[in-house]
């Protein structure tokens, strides 16, 4: 039961500060997850940020939906999806029924210029602990194979080449180079 309360705890935490959307908020939630509560390592949770950026829906979500069932199953799985939820929802209905009135009262307009800065790094956090992770032995996992991957994606994707096309792609560099 206490790690029922900790996983509710902690995705709500993730919920309520997780501002910016899914990449603002890995490193809280690597923080929470990896730093904090040792439910994952530093590789378990690039994997998981990998799979959840696969899969559809926010990755927020997803990664809660897979974190709780790695520690505690399936209701584990079904309270930290709803604990990280149940913030948005709760501050969404009640945005949406004031801002349309505040939209441009100068205070709110203040409010979130503030924030863009803080939402910008905080992605750029998360991308700095994706692209420089290490595992528990102090070496990096991303090897010399990871980075032509990287690179040729970064490229391609500042050509404007379809996403999905880019994560085919890379998935089939993967099979091609790890898997035989």
């Amino acid at each position: 039961m206490g790690t029922l309360v900790t996983l509710f705890t902690t995705y709500l935490k993730i919920g309520f500060f997780g501002f910016g959307g899914g990449y603002a908020m890995l490193s809280l939630i690597h923080s929470e997850v990896v730093v904090r509560n040792g439910w994952l390592t530093n590789g378990e949770f690039a994997d998981i940020v990998a799979i959840s950026q696969m899969t559809p829906g926010p990755i927020a979500i997803n990664s809660a939906t897979y974190i709780g069932y790695e520690v505690a199953g399936v209701v584990g799985s079904i309270v930290a999806t709803i604990a990280v939820c149940l913030p948005a929802l709760t501050l969404m209905m009640l945005i949406t029924h004031y801002f349309l009135r505040l939209q441009n009262n100068r205070f709110v307009k203040g409010a979130v210029a503030g924030m863009r800065p803080v939402v910008v790094g905080m992605i750029a956090s998360a991308a700095l602990l994706l692209i420089f992770p290490h595992a528990e032995d102090g070496r990096s996992f991303i090897d010399g194979w990871s980075w032509a991957i990287f690179g040729v994606t970064l490229i391609a994707s500042a050509r404007k080449i379809n996403p999905i096309l880019l994560i085919l792609c890379s998935g089939v560099a993967g099979v091609l180079i790890y898997g035989l």
